[in-house]
């Protein structure tokens, strides 16, 4: 059974910092550096200096990009541009935003969450991680002795009772609130009132905790607790016992997971018809549109299907948009392809378009360049540049998809889900001393 628990939350100080729309920032992993060099500008205590230092020339093994951070955090905690909260309180957090004309809200609020590793069947994830981003968040936290970001988790309350439960909490609450770069509204109530937790561990204790966002700042965490452990200092009270997690019901009309489309370089260009012949009986495929511009139509046709492994390919070549349908016979050659996978992840578009698609039917003489995005408008924009031989629009993967591939132990193809809008870095730190 997840355990969650209040903490005392290290926050700006808005006597100090002003707005608190100028020191937050999304998470490291979504900040190009001209976002970071614009975060740096915004203000001097911008959360972007700790979980995103910039590498500055002459830095060694002493002087570094993690040094700097830790810098930073110790010197605004003895300058009180950070404070640390007087009583533990949970954090609630609701997200606003608009995506393509309409208004949507997430609620959620943000914890301890006791660690524990996957195969104890309390903490699943969806998504393989690498060891140069572990080693990167290890290295963070080590230096600052805190979590800077919280990690993304979500559980299953069909009845809905988060909702109630986080509504009464806050009725007397004043809430601070930011607005980020891509106008997403973030409010947060500090809760100290210890019945809350007692509310929410019933609620969220008797159910799994599905990792949304946030896989490498887990696994570091976990890494972490086990050097503290390897070294003697792992005490039973400590918090590295402990992740700092955004939790959020599965059921929330907020919880939005958009596509991750594919533009594709370095592959020779290929017309509708060559394509057509390379997929051969694993797909039915249907010219259905002309020029970049008609990806708003194709990507309605591809949502309308019944099928969640429908895909749409535009080839530059003669300008065409077509629609492909997995056949049974393509169905039955992605289950001999991938047959170390669950049922559940070879049902998936996007493990179909790269299982099936790019590693086997097409018959490339090397891997091809990916670029991703997730609006249409953004392939139509990318498309009409002229770069790219070809392009595949896919559907993401649900949250149902999640629960259900990731109970049965596997991992999503690399890109499968990306969760907007992404959790905002600064609004509390969770320390681990």
């Amino acid at each position: 059974m997840p355990e969650i628990q209040a903490f005392r939350g290290i926050r700006y100080n808005l006597s100090h910092v002003g707005s608190l729309s100028d020191v937050i920032a999304p998470p490291y992993d979504v900040i190009s550096p001209e976002l970071q060099d614009a975060l740096y500008k915004k203000h001097p205590c911008n959360v972007v200096r700790l979980i995103l230092n910039r590498i500055e020339p002459g830095d060694d093994e002493v002087n570094n990009r993690y040094s700097r951070a830790r810098r930073y955090y110790k010197s605004w905690l003895a300058e009180s541009v950070l404070v640390q909260e007087a009583d533990p309180a949970i954090y609630v957090y609701y997200q606003e935003f608009d995506l393509q004309g309409v208004r949507y809200a997430r609620r959620g609020f943000m914890a301890r969450v006791r660690l524990s590793r996957y195969e104890e069947g309390q903490i699943f994830p969806h998504e393989h991680t690498l060891r140069g981003p572990r080693m990167d968040q290890l290295m963070l936290m080590t230096m600052c002795k805190a979590q800077l970001s919280q990690v993304f988790g979500m559980y299953p309350d069909p009845e809905g009772r988060t909702q109630a439960v986080l509504d009464e909490a806050i009725r007397d609450v004043t809430p601070v609130e930011a607005v980020d770069h891509l106008g997403v509204t973030h409010r947060m109530w500090p809760v100290t009132k210890p019945e809350l937790v007692t509310e929410l561990s019933s609620i969220v204790g008797p159910s799994p905790i599905f990792i949304a966002d946030g896989h490498h700042r887990y696994e570091t965490a976990l890494e972490y607790r086990e050097q503290l452990r390897d070294m003697g200092y792992l005490r039973p009270d400590h918090p590295a016992h402990y992740v700092l997690m955004h939790c959020v019901p599965m059921e929330d009309p907020g919880l939005i997971v958009l596509p991750t489309h594919r533009l594709i370089r370095g592959i020779p260009p290929l017309s509708t018809d060559e394509l057509a012949s390379r997929l051969g009986d694993a797909f039915t495929v249907q010219t259905v549109a002309r020029s970049p511009e008609a990806a708003r139509d194709v990507w309605e046709l591809v949502e309308r299907s019944p099928d969640p492994a429908t895909l749409a390919f535009y080839t530059q070549k003669d300008d065409q948009w077509s629609v492909a349908e997995i056949t049974p016979a393509g169905r039955e050659k992605m289950d001999e392809l991938a047959a170390d996978h669950t049922p559940e992840w070879r049902r998936l578009g996007v493990a179909v378009l790269h299982k099936l698609v790019f590693d086997h039917l097409l018959r490339l003489n090397s891997p091809p360049e990916f670029e991703y995005v997730h609006l249409v408008d953004e392939v139509i924009e990318r498309l009409k540049s002229g770069q790219y031989p070809l392009a595949a629009l896919v559907r993401p993967a649900t949250v149902t998809d999640i629960r259900d591939v990731s109970l049965q132990g596997d991992r999503m193809p690399p890109k499968s889900t990306y969760f907007y809008p992404k959790l905002c870095s600064g609004l509390v730190i969770n320390p681990l001393e």
